[in-house]
């Protein structure tokens, strides 16, 4: 039983707001006229705004222009809150609190004008992503606006953007049940699939992916398998379906060795999508297929898992794809929105598309045809000696550009502020495996190797927000973190899953995090040292904080699997924990890197450093970044205390020529969104939703002084 809430507190204001019929823009071509009309910026996922008037010379002076506490669009608050709004005529659109309602808000004020709420019962209790995503879409055919989006419960609602109200021609009374026409039996109410992200919508085709519960300890490898459809922004009519995993007769199945694709599912596009529209092309960044760690009930390379894949717009016929891993065993699956670029390499154009990854690898390829900018050398990666396990002998390491955050542990990783604490390292990993990039997980044993610590861990490297790019420089930033990930594996208890394997400690035997789907604050419950804790997707654990307490970065498990490691309470590895990095895409070259984030308390305050100067170590998390004219911008992923003891997180501005800080200001919670830009009235604003520990989720409104 579904029940619905609309609540329009100003829709005669709303719909006075004239309408713009925009042309298509490039799509790499950042936002238009000031506003920000899709999650990221424009259709390319650049999170770029041409907008200067805020710039190093005030940042600092940045004050609160509004703010609006989403605690009462659920049953409760929410402390985990992710979304990104969209700007649109003078009228803010998100989603918030722990039922993902729908809300629009005055641009100028932050007065709440609408609110639409689906009450989905124990389907919504069921969801596997939870929680109010990571925001919501709009289409517009010059005279009609809509705002789209998909409930936790896996139902596509499409609004009318003036009010609030549902739009009775789309679907069933507004609604497409997204567990239905997707080409297989999914059970309505306990289906073991979602979305958390936003829908993509490119002319009058949206496009919806497909989420799942965390891999680690799946219930069963028979998973709901993760397809991928576009649907008639109008009508809400399916227009085509793409088999992430494919069906017999389709290209790629013989990746699925012993018809392995009939009995695996996962698979989804969890990401944001990104599109092209001069070409035609939609390009979805596939996850893993089923387990996370353990792939022996699926040999072979297992095409699309963790390919980036371009179909048609319109018929979702694939044109072209690559596979970023083989056979992937580290829960490696493209997390972000490809960031569709135009550069110039040795003087020639190139549309390019450039995917950030959890693995700190950007993959840059020829949008039009897949081909690699600079080449993708295969290289033979270690095998491993888990019971069954099918192992791919080589994995794709690009030539261009350089990773932009550490891959593998060796002991000159290990932390050395002083030779005690680099002893003392040296002995607490004696029971890991430790090694390069795809060292595979360890069968977990009391005797033997307790696990694998694998870096980048399931966290990244870089997540969901991904990175930014800026048409002028033509440089992506992108923030990711050094959190490394404990791969142990051992067979289930008490009946947990079907698969042989699946990731636990022998110590312990099958652990789980709370994982996708957790409405708990993030990163402050865990213990000191389980700052990466959590889950990728962003919607488990710590995704939100990266250590919101205080707690010792990098020192946990990715998915909560082990334990957590560190040294005197301090991380087992060097920072920086938590970096931006800026890469020219016309060079394939790293151009500048800084610390992003204060150094967290529980480190400046370690006995074991006393009287050792330590530079600022930047602090794990999930964030995205936001590019202007001048400035890269972003929030800090955690808490800590300030010169004049406020707790609290800062959000800090970059020269985006040399990385240099040029301005931070206050913020009570971490950033947990994505930062945002716009102009209204001749006025520049800064939004960003922030979060963590015991602070709900809240949208804070920046701008300058009025002068």
């Amino acid at each position: 039983m579904f029940t619905r809430t609309n609540l329009n507190l100003k829709a005669a204001a709303v719909a006075g707001l004239a309408l713009i019929a925009a042309a298509p823009a490039f799509a790499q071509s950042g936002t238009k006229n000031g506003e920000w009309r899709s999650y990221g910026g424009d259709l390319g996922s650049t999170r770029y705004a041409p907008l200067d008037q805020i710039n190093g010379g005030n940042f600092d002076k940045l004050e609160v222009a509004w703010r609006f506490k989403t605690d009462h669009l659920g049953p409760r608050p929410e402390y985990q809150y992710e979304s990104t709004p969209l700007m649109v005529h003078g009228v803010i659109y998100c989603t918030g609190g722990s039922r993902r309602a729908a809300f629009a808000l005055d641009a100028a004020t932050g007065e709440l004008l609408w609110m639409h709420s689906e009450n989905e019962g124990a389907r919504g209790q069921n969801a596997p992503r939870q929680l109010s995503g990571h925001g919501l879409a709009y289409w517009t055919d010059g005279k009609e606006e809509r705002i789209i989006y998909v409930t936790p419960g896996y139902r596509m609602i499409a609004l009318n953007a003036k009010d609030g109200q549902v739009v009775k021609g789309f679907g069933n009374d507004g609604v497409v049940d997204l567990k239905m026409d997707d080409d297989q039996e999914i059970d309505l109410v306990t289906g073991e699939v979602g979305l958390h992200s936003t829908p993509m919508v490119a002319g009058d085709v949206v496009i919806v992916g497909a989420a799942h519960r965390s891999g680690g300890v799946p219930r069963t490898m028979k998973n709901v398998k993760g397809y991928v459809r576009g649907f008639d922004a109008r009508t809400g009519k399916r227009l085509w379906i793409f088999h992430t995993i494919p069906k017999p007769g389709e290209f790629g199945i013989e990746t699925w060795l012993d018809d392995s694709w009939n009995n695996n599912g996962n698979t989804g596009v969890w990401a944001q999508i990104s599109v092209d529209e001069q070409l035609g092309l939609a390009y979805l960044p596939v996850e893993l297929p089923t387990g996370d760690y353990y792939g022996g009930h699926r040999p072979g390379n297992g095409l699309f898992g963790e390919s980036l894949v371009a179909v048609d717009l319109k018929t979702g016929i694939r044109k072209w794809h690559y596979q970023l891993v083989h056979h992937g065993l580290w829960d490696m699956d493209i997390p972000c929105a490809p960031i569709l670029a135009d550069i110039t390499v040795n003087g020639k154009v190139i549309k390019a598309v450039a995917q950030p990854t959890k693995q700190a690898q950007l993959y840059v390829f020829d949008r039009t045809n897949g081909q690699p900018v600079w080449p993708i050398e295969e290289k033979a990666v270690a095998k491993g000696d888990v019971p069954g396990e099918w192992y791919s002998p080589t994995q794709p390491f690009p030539v261009k550009p350089p990773p932009y955050d550490r891959q593998g542990i060796g002991p000159d990783d290990l932390i050395d502020f002083t030779p005690e604490l680099h002893a003392a390292a040296l002995k607490a990993v004696e029971k890991y495996r430790i090694g390069p990039l795809f060292t595979p997980p360890s069968v977990s044993t009391l005797d033997g190797t307790l696990a694998t610590l694998a870096l980048p861990g399931a966290l990244g490297g870089a997540n969901w927000p991904g990175g930014a790019f800026d048409p002028e420089l033509h440089n992506v930033y992108v923030f990711s973190q050094t959190a490394p990930a404990v791969l142990g594996m051992v067979p289930p208890t008490n009946n947990r899953s079907d698969m042989n394997y699946v990731q636990g400690s022998a110590s312990a035997g099958v652990r789980r995090t709370p994982g996708a789907g957790s409405t708990e604050p993030p990163g402050a419950d865990g213990p000191p040292a389980a700052a990466g804790a959590g889950r990728g997707r962003g919607a488990g654990r710590g995704a939100a904080g990266g250590g919101a307490a205080g707690g010792a970065p990098g020192g946990g498990s990715g998915e909560g699997g082990g334990p957590g490691i560190n040294v005197q309470g301090l991380p087992l590895l060097k920072p920086p924990y938590g970096r931006i990095t800026a890469i020219n895409l016309d060079r394939g070259e790293i151009v500048w890197t800084t610390a992003h984030g204060e150094t967290p308390d529980n480190i400046k305050n370690n006995p074991a450093l006393k009287g050792v100067t330590i530079p600022r170590t930047g602090r794990p998390g999930i964030i995205g970044t936001l590019v202007t004219k001048s400035l890269v911008i972003a929030g800090e992923p955690g808490f800590f205390t300030t010169p004049n003891g406020q707790r609290g997180a800062m959000l800090r501005a970059y020269d985006k020529n040399t990385g240099k800080e040029v301005g931070a200001v206050y913020m009570p919670a971490p950033q947990s969104g994505s930062p945002m830009t716009y102009m209204m009235n001749g006025q520049q604003y800064i939004v960003v939703a922030i979060s963590g520990a015991s602070y709900s989720g809240e949208l804070v409104a920046f701008k300058l002084p009025n002068s």
